[in-house]
């Protein structure tokens, strides 16, 4: 898909359909025929464009001729095959040429979306610099939005695990860990991308904009600090609350074998009564509230001792 933005005199953002100085294209899974256009119509080396469509790619700043591309990772929520919200990250391509601003992504996300809603506070298409600072900081509060979704469903999980004896939950514990590590990574990885744009002149930068740029490096640092933060309580709980779950199962094996022994001392004085031999009292008229009184006597008692020794 391919759309093309440029920003007016009054601050409104207009979609066009042909490139113009100063407007802002935006590539989200292109076709072939969209690359190739975007390619010839900007002589940008097409690798510029393939590289940001790559999930594997690693995040870099790259320089070639008047042609500037920034990849860094972002984060994204999906479902897995049983609807499960998981958290993952994914490249994206800025590409900062002498007229455009263009950004490649594999997927839709909410990041570009609000650029293109017009939602974030002094954007304009042709200020190709802070067009990119401004990009690379909302990445970074959108990190520190989904860290914060993650905290909140581990301490629902946590609630749940109190009284689970099943794998459901470590599972997803194990899910929002693995999303913490892609987190750590990535965000590590843009980290040492945007201390270089701060260090190298490739692109030009006003007071303002070096800001800017520094706002991005701490909000990221912060985004790093959190999830090594969570990534050790996620450890930590993971091992604790197999131990509880193991626990719990063992509760519940000592409460049925308690109430087991319970149940078989009736049994037990019955099979004693029903014998083919000759017993006390069994020609008496009320004989049968023997063996029961004795049952339950029995039974009584036992059940009061693992009361006391709570195995109840």
């Amino acid at each position: 898909m391919l759309n093309i933005y440029i920003s007016k005199m009054n601050g409104e953002l207009e979609e066009i359909e042909e490139i113009q100085n100063g407007c802002w294209i935006n590539l989200v899974s292109p076709t072939e025929k969209e690359i190739q256009f975007v390619s010839n119509q900007l002589q940008i080396p097409i690798d510029f464009i393939k590289d940001a469509l790559d999930d594997e790619e690693r995040s870099r700043i790259e320089k070639e001729d008047h042609h500037v591309l920034i990849i860094v990772d972002i984060p994204i929520v999906s479902t897995d095959d049983v609807g499960a919200t998981i958290y993952d990250t994914i490249p994206i391509g800025m590409i900062i040429t002498e007229t455009c601003f263009i950004t490649v992504c594999l997927q839709k996300n909410p990041i570009f979306e609000q650029f293109a809603r017009n939602k974030v506070k002094g954007f304009y298409t042709y200020m190709k610099t802070r067009f990119a600072f401004q990009l690379l900081y909302l990445i970074s509060t959108y990190y520190l939005r989904y860290l914060k979704q993650i905290n909140r469903k581990t301490s629902e999980i946590e609630k749940e695990l109190h009284q689970s004896m099943k794998n459901k939950e470590l599972f997803s514990l194990l899910s929002l860990e693995k999303s913490l590590v892609y987190f750590t990574t990535s965000l590590k990885a843009n980290n040492i991308v945007m201390e270089r744009l701060l260090r190298l002149n490739y692109l030009k930068m006003y007071e303002d904009d070096q800001d800017l740029l520094q706002d991005c490096i701490i909000e990221n640092k912060q985004a790093i600090e959190m999830t090594e933060v969570y990534s050790s309580i996620l450890s930590g709980m993971m091992d604790a609350f197999a131990s509880v779950i193991s626990n719990n199962v063992n509760i519940v094996m000592k409460f049925l074998t308690a109430i087991t022994i319970v149940l078989s001392i009736p049994t037990l004085v019955a099979s004693f009564y029903g014998m083919n031999v000759p017993l006390p009292f069994q020609h008496e008229q009320h004989a049968s509230l023997i063996p029961f009184s004795i049952s339950v006597l029995l039974s009584s008692i036992t059940a009061f001792i693992f009361w006391k020794k709570q195995y109840f």
